[in-house]
């Protein structure tokens, strides 16, 4: 490859499930991973720092060099010999805030910048939005965390008969205001999935469908907090995962009790709670001093690619 052989990319972290929305809801945050990808020398070099220093694969293992050999793979271009990157990692690993969708995320948008810089052309290299959607929810395996990633806001996510993922972008009001309740424990997301049933009462899955309609209107229009606790009741997911996690359902159930629209993040261990105006003092009374407490609002961009010497 030859041109600009650096780029800097953002990615923010992100919420799935929302509680009804199972595989569906996601919504962006921000809480930022920022990668330099460099092609240069003839090996791979990975610096960390914050989460995930001194415990992530330094070498051809780690998820963002096999995301971008994946991606270059998929437009079709050569792959570099050598590959460094500098990660200063904000999103905690392991607790269901979407690192590993955020590293997929950076790993595809680098490789395509890269690719593209290097021909010369100004537009990406044989790879659109859609197809690097498509690229990142085969790579994670489902769309969910990957869709607000890319896009930013809260998206709905689906994937068609075909097997193409699509994706619709809302943005939710100015009064939504997250806040993550972050343990000092993981989960892996294949252990919270192995607990799900394969099969769940048709009057649940009625009760979550009607939840997740109600709870695109409480997050656009209507952010009370009375409609939000009704609106992220869920049955399909956080009560069978509990078990892997009984810290995480005991705040959740404290929270709700209290009147706050408190989930399970993603498959957790995190909870993810909407702070209202007539809620937002309650939540530290009710979480206590073992989670850390992380006001947040809401990422309207998704990622970002700068080349460095744009920023």
């Amino acid at each position: 490859m030859t041109g600009s052989n650096s780029v800097v990319v953002r990615v923010p972290a992100t919420s799935a499930n929302l509680g009804p929305g199972f595989d569906s809801l996601g919504l962006a945050l921000d809480l930022y991973d920022e990668i330099e990808a460099e092609l240069s020398g003839d090996s791979v070099t990975i610096e960390v720092e914050g989460q995930g220093a001194g415990e992530l694969d330094a070498g051809e293992g780690h998820l963002i060099v096999k995301t971008m050999r994946a991606t270059f793979d998929r437009i079709g271009v050569p792959q570099p010999s050598g590959i460094t990157l500098r990660c200063r990692n904000r999103i905690p690993h392991a607790r269901g805030l979407g690192s590993s969708s955020a590293a997929i995320c950076a790993g595809i948008l680098a490789a395509r910048a890269l690719a593209t810089a290097a021909a010369g052309t100004g537009e990406p290299l044989d790879l659109s939005d859609d197809e690097a959607f498509a690229l990142a929810t085969e790579l994670e395996g489902h769309p969910d965390n990957v869709a607000p990633c890319l896009a930013g806001g809260l998206t709905i996510a689906w994937t068609e008969q075909s097997g193409t993922p699509r994706m619709v972008k809302l943005v939710p009001h100015d009064d939504i205001r997250p806040v993550a309740l972050i343990p000092a424990f993981r989960l892996s997301t294949e252990e919270a999935r192995g607990l799900l049933p394969k099969d769940v009462p048709h009057s649940d899955a009625a009760v979550n469908a009607g939840r997740a309609a109600l709870l695109i209107a409480a997050l656009t229009r209507m952010p009370e907090s009375g409609l939000l606790l009704a609106a992220t009741e869920d049955r399909l997911h956080q009560d069978y995962r509990a078990p892997a996690m009984p810290r995480t359902a005991d705040l959740v159930r404290r929270l709700r009790a209290a009147g706050i629209a408190a989930i399970v993040s993603g498959a957790g261990p995190t909870v993810l709670a909407f702070s209202t105006s007539d809620t937002e003092d309650l939540i530290a009374s009710e979480v206590g001093t073992d989670w850390l407490i992380q006001p947040l609002n809401v990422d309207l961009n998704g990622a970002g690619v700068q080349f460095p010497e744009t920023r």
